[in-house]
């Protein structure tokens, strides 16, 4: 085996720090006794009790789980399917239709969802921001199960056909199980950039219905008044990702894998 080179080994050590350094500032710093994060005065677990009688932050967070569920579980379903019909119709339409929402800027998504929910005569809340997201998470599903088909030896489908199995049946027994790694990748994704959107939820949300990145936003956007609150519920946002990626990893193992 090939002595991999010191300037390798430092290449990679600064690029994992300046990935994860910041992360962990943010989590130690959420145990600091200061109002302030300029310096370590002492270790507390003061901001997560007050967090814990924090109601605005709380709500947000409840909306932001809610949110991030909804567009789990139904752009999972519909960016399957999505995926799945360019995998087997080559038609040209299809996937600029898919691929368009995550193609253009985000910026230019949510302020075409807000004409459009405005033309609706829609009232913006939990339900706008919410179909906005699944909106925007489907080519992502779409995308990973494509890809994930297309690794896929059709030879085990055709032989399920020739045993006799039905094309329903085939996709259930067969295509399904050996997809399910994707779908379960794509859920994930579509769940991490619901919880983790800003932009398309700035524009599409109305009185009531903040949501954890608006009412981060909204406590960090004057340095004056940062509030240690937001290191400790950044901490427990990355907590929270960090053990479904264990959950995911013991129960669908190849879900986390390239192959």
């Amino acid at each position: 085996m090939k002595k991999v080179s010191s300037w390798v080994w430092a290449a990679a050590i600064l690029v994992y720090a300046f990935l994860y350094l910041p992360l962990a500032i943010v989590v130690v710093f959420s145990f600091n006794d200061s109002a302030l994060n300029a310096e370590w005065v002492g270790f507390t677990f003061k901001w997560y009790q007050m967090l814990l009688h924090d109601d605005v932050m709380l709500e947000a967070a409840l909306h932001t789980l809610l949110i991030g569920l909804v567009t789990c579980v139904v752009s999972t379903v519909l960016g399957t399917l999505a995926g799945f019909a360019m995998y087997k119709w080559r038609l040209r339409l299809l996937p600029a239709l898919v691929l368009t929402p995550i193609a253009i800027p985000e910026i230019l998504m949510g302020v075409s969802l807000l004409i459009f929910f405005v033309m609706l005569n829609m009232t913006l809340g939990l339900v706008s921001i919410t179909l906005s997201h699944i909106a925007f998470c489907i080519g992502f599903v779409a995308i990973v199960v494509r890809s994930r088909l297309q690794g896929m030896d059709e030879s085990l489908v055709e032989a399920a056909r020739d045993l006799g199995a039905s094309p329903v049946t085939a996709f259930r027994a067969v295509t399904l199980p050996l997809i399910m790694p994707g779908i379960i990748a794509g859920a994930l994704m579509a769940f991490t950039l619901s919880i983790d959107d800003f932009v398309i939820s700035f524009f599409t949300a109305g009185v009531g219905s903040n949501t954890l990145p608006l009412e981060i936003y909204s406590r960090v956007k004057v340095p004056m008044k940062l509030n240690p609150e937001v290191n400790a519920i950044s901490s427990l946002l990355m907590l929270l990702t960090l053990s479904l990626i264990l959950i995911v990893s013991k129960v669908a193992p190849s879900a986390l894998r390239s192959e």
